[in-house]
């Protein structure tokens, strides 16, 4: 048959299962569709038949038919890329490309706009996940999420270009290797200058949906440390926050604990705070302002994120200095 292709699977793509290589390959293939292809025959691996949870090994052949990422040919609609309409998709790829903050062979960093989901999900059309094609940027592979942050959540998201990178940066993320450090507004004035915040957290059922709440008995570990960079009287103070665990909402909630809820957080902060009052943005003024990234018998890779556009305004109205040597981050 025309068309039909055989890829052999290349140093790095090995031990994973063939339906996840397939779908970083061809990021456009329904599920649907996969199952036919392998169902039939039409994809085999090393000439035999084979499955979903086949697991593939360096050197072995892919048999892939042709048009394999082409939509039925009675469908009328739009081709899709992670649930984002693919010419959607190419913009929100183009856009990323200007937010690119640091990049080397096996990972890049981009400064995340506000606003902007990492993942699809329900009600969630518009994500970062469905326009990775667009970040390749000459590698083989498409990049990988390594970590999270949260839609209104601004500042350094890694990438990991390589299937083994994704390995070693999780297994870092994973082992707490990583060192990550927050910016943020927060109303009022924190009893102390710093600190550790330990409360456990337990996403539960409430009014507004679930919600994350400090539970000593259903929560989980929750660590965060804190520290007072600048205050404007006693109206906002601006902290630095370095999450010790990775829980949802962990800073949010945390910051709530303290009686100093983040600046423009509906869900756990306060809507009609008088802060509000001074011109300031009710945006979420929560930012991943550093990354520190270990390396074997190297200096760890040190990433920075400028502020975005809410809160630079923010920190000018406040008188807030980003690049005051206070505001550096202990030890990074």
């Amino acid at each position: 048959m025309s068309g039909v292709r055989n890829i052999v699977i290349e140093q790095g793509e090995g031990d994973q299962r063939l339906d996840r290589w397939l779908r970083n390959r061809f990021p456009e293939l329904k599920q649907g569709k996969l199952q036919k292809l392998l169902r039939t025959g039409q994809i085999r691996l090393d000439g035999a038949r084979c499955k979903a949870a086949d697991r593939i090994e360096e050197g072995q052949t892919v048999r892939i038919p042709p048009n394999i990422d082409e939509p039925p040919a009675d469908s009328t609609e739009r081709p899709q890329l992670g649930g984002m309409d693919v010419e959607a998709a190419g913009r929100l790829g183009d856009m990323l490309k200007d937010c690119i903050i640091y990049i080397d062979d096996d990972m890049l960093a981009i400064n995340k706009p506000p606003g902007l989901a990492v993942q699809g999900g329900s009600g969630t059309d518009t994500h970062i996940d469905g326009a990775l094609d667009r970040l390749k940027l000459g590698a083989k592979e498409r990049p990988r999420l390594v970590h999270r942050l949260d839609k209104d959540t601004s500042g350094v998201l890694l990438l990991a270009r390589t299937r083994a990178a994704a390995a070693r940066l999780a297994k870092a993320f994973q082992a707490r290797d990583t060192r990550k450090i927050y910016w943020a507004a927060v109303v009022g004035r924190p009893p102390h200058e710093g600190g550790m915040i330990d409360a456990p957290l337990a996403k539960l059922p409430g009014q507004r949906g679930d919600l994350v709440k400090v539970d000593e008995n259903m929560g989980k570990s929750a660590k965060t440390r804190f520290r007072v960079i600048d205050n404007a009287s006693k109206a906002v103070t601006w902290l630095e926050l370095e999450p010790l665990t990775g829980r949802t909402h962990q800073l949010r909630v945390h910051c709530q604990l303290m009686g100093n809820p983040i600046v423009g957080d509906g869900k756990y902060g306060e809507r009609d705070s008088a802060v509000f009052e001074a011109g300031i943005s009710r945006k979420m003024h929560l930012h991943a302002r550093a990354l520190s990234i270990p390396r074997k018998n190297k200096p760890p890779i040190e990433i920075t994120a400028p502020l975005p556009e809410h809160m630079l305004e923010t920190w000018k109205t406040l008188g807030f200095d980003p690049d005051d040597e206070q505001a550096q981050p202990l030890e990074l």
